[in-house]
């Protein structure tokens, strides 16, 4: 929540100074607001916001909630859904102002709400006294409540509409709306927000121009959804702050899902914190996912239950098979000793974050800028790449380093003082003679600027001296010899400092970014289930659908509904009965006979029962079941009406999920 509401936060304060200037202007009453009136032009807002709808909800209500806070009381927040007319429009804004809840099915009269024992009609005169009336009221109270109110609201606050999702208003609506607004903006200081998700030209398409003209319209654009994830990730993922970490499949079903579904940052949330909830569900050591500061005494509390999940772990086998003999022995069998390293290897493991999250910016720093991105542009792309592998065995990691080892000098210090400032920012206590280092990189290519020099001097008399020679003989013979001297030609210093410093880099990518699956009780922290993720994320609605209709007692745990064998219960729901006997059938379904086998599988238990209905009200009840049962059945897509045989009915799916 703290991210976002940074995110927004400019975007919130561009907002909040576009009303100012929209109110202070009706305020006071000055010439730029007369002139407005002329026109009945109405303050617009067009923001935004992007493709992800889901996060749109959260991104308005925020601005709703800091208006309310700090500007005005008076704000409406309108969906498509709820306005298919503009009686529901006025209906739904004039009951939101009035902070009151409106069922329109619930009033007799739609054109009017119920405000305490009054009933208020819904149209912009009504809106006009009643903000009148709530005005004056406002300015008649004690100077000490007026003072109070002032601070948070401004005097005569303005009227803020904010609508949701404009792509999905209908076009009458919107018209209808802002030309009786335009009519009587001189009376009501109202303010239009638009939440766009495609492009701000949707305004012009829904809108003719002779309702387009009435608004004075000023655009505003969020944060890309791509940058608003590198932040989530950047602030959540790549820190020391929290022990809990996501493994490399985990991360890249999360960012596929985002990346081909929805582009919603929520639902990278939700997933997320599903992670969390599995994680320390399903790993029984998930109670050492903690910081250093508990670590120790969670440790040295474990139970031997616990110190033998431990020893089952596959990382801290490959442990001890790496030690001697006799420690080998104390590890598997006393506890209090395996406690004791346990502490060490979490301790380690947390240093590890540390360098890694450090390096691994420093590395991005490099990469970032070079063409192509051959490690890819943000950094969750390079933390997934060192994730999976060593990245240094790539063929991208290689060519970025080629790439690398072409930088002119600007960049490469550049690059460095970035390096530089991360490192000394880094909470690691292992960097002060990787720092030392880069800053000795830095005053070395300061000293070479003054050699440099020099050789452009020399550089440029031998061309001189090449221009002299106008004779042919001699100046193919000059060329020759500096081509030959270009062969045999030494690197120079700044080529030779440069290609020290990419092997430095190189030298730390490879000591600090080893791939988390290398690091001894990574289980403990680290959620690598991809599997189960995907199984909750990724919806599989036919296989679901089959197993509720042909085998209901999955979902309603029902022992009557249980049968074994394939057979079909006269006790379960007719759609269920319908299915399990539609897939005995071929591609075209007699409803005949279909009618007689539900009939018989529905009568079994009922023959023996001698208090029963007569057999022409059974016959009239069983028929009516079955057909709502097949309406059911093709209203979810397993049936359709064949032009073949109008008796018949055509089968749409095939095969066992």
């Amino acid at each position: 929540q703290q991210i976002q509401e940074n995110l927004n936060k400019q975007l919130l304060d561009n907002l909040v100074s576009f009303l100012s200037r929209s109110h202070s202007d009706f305020q006071e009453k000055t010439t730029k607001w007369t002139c407005r009136m002329k026109f009945r032009e109405i303050p617009t807002a067009a923001l935004v916001l992007g493709v992800n709808v889901t996060d749109h909800d959260l991104t308005l209500r925020s601005l709703s909630d800091v208006l309310q806070d700090n500007i005005t009381p008076y704000v409406a927040l309108l969906e498509a859904k709820d306005c298919p007319g503009i009686k529901n429009l006025m209906q739904k804004l004039m009951g939101q102002l009035m902070n009151c809840d409106v069922e329109v099915d619930s009033l007799e009269d739609e054109n009017c709400v119920q405000v305490s024992q009054n009933r208020i009609r819904c149209s912009m005169p009504s809106l006009i006294s009643w903000y009148e009336s709530v005005t004056k009221k406002t300015d008649s109270e004690t100077p000490s409540k007026k003072r109070n109110s002032s601070s948070r609201h401004w005097q005569s606050p303005p009227v803020v509409v904010i609508f949701k999702d404009m792509e999905s208003f209908t076009t009458k609506v919107l018209q209808d709306f802002i030309v009786i607004s335009s009519q009587h903006i001189h009376e009501l200081p109202l303010v239009l927000i638009f939440g766009i998700a495609t492009s701000p030209m949707i305004i012009h398409r829904l809108l003719p121009h002779s309702v387009s003209s009435l608004l004075c319209i000023e655009l505003f654009q969020s944060l890309s959804c791509k940058e608003h994830l590198s932040t989530i990730i950047d602030k959540l993922l790549l820190t020391s702050r929290f022990p809990f970490k996501l493994g490399e499949k985990v991360l890249q079903v999360l960012i596929n899902i985002f990346l081909y579904h929805d582009f919603s940052v929520q639902n990278f949330i939700k997933g997320f914190q599903l992670c969390i909830v599995e994680h320390f569900y399903s790993q029984p050591l998930s109670v050492l996912c903690c910081h250093l500061v508990d670590m120790k005494r969670r440790v040295y509390s474990l139970s031997h239950d616990q110190c033998e999940n431990i020893r089952r772990l596959p990382s801290f086998r490959r442990y001890v098979e790496k030690q001697e003999s006799g420690k080998q022995i104390e590890l598997l069998t006393n506890d209090s000793f395996l406690k004791e390293e346990t502490e060490k290897l979490l301790e380690d493991l947390h240093v590890y974050h540390e360098n890694y999250v450090s390096i691994l910016r420093c590395l991005h720093v490099f990469t970032s800028s070079l063409p192509k991105y051959p490690l890819g542009k943000q950094i969750r792309e390079l933390h997934c790449a060192c994730l999976e592998n060593q990245v240094w065995e790539t063929e991208e990691y290689e060519s970025s380093l080629q790439l690398a080892r072409m930088l002119n000098k600007t960049d490469l210090v550049t690059m460095l003082q970035q390096c530089v400032e991360i490192l000394m920012s880094s909470s690691g206590k292992e960097f002060d003679k990787t720092v030392e280092k880069l800053k000795e990189f830095l005053t070395q290519f300061q000293n070479l600027e003054a050699e440099a020099s020099q050789e452009r001097d020399v550089s440029v008399s031998s061309q001189q001296e090449l221009q002299k020679k106008t004779d042919l003989y001699h100046l193919q013979k000059t060329l020759l010899e500096l081509k030959e001297s270009r062969r045999s030609k030494k690197l120079t210093k700044f080529e030779m400092l440069r290609f020290e410093v990419v092997d430095y880099i190189d030298r730390l990518v490879r000591k600090y970014l080893v791939p988390a699956d290398n690091r001894t009780l990574h289980e403990i922290v680290y959620f690598n289930a991809a599997t189960v993720l995907r199984g909750h994320l990724n919806a599989a609605p036919r296989t679901a659908l089959h197993t509720a209709l042909n085998n209901p007692h999955w979902y309603l745990k029902n022992q009557a509904l249980k049968c074994d064998g394939g057979g079909i219960s006269n006790k379960a729901p007719d759609i269920c009965i319908v299915y399990k006997l539609h897939l005995e059938c071929g591609r075209l379904i007699n409803l005949v006979d279909w009618l007689e086998a539900f009939s018989t599988v529905v009568t079994a238990a009922e023959e023996a029962n001698a208090d029963a209905a007569s057999t022409d009200q059974v016959d009239d009840i069983i028929h009516a079941r079955f057909i709502r049962a097949v309406s059911e059945l093709e209203l979810l897509g397993f049936i359709k009406p064949s032009k073949q045989k109008t008796d018949h009915v055509a089968r749409l799916t095939w095969g066992g999920c």
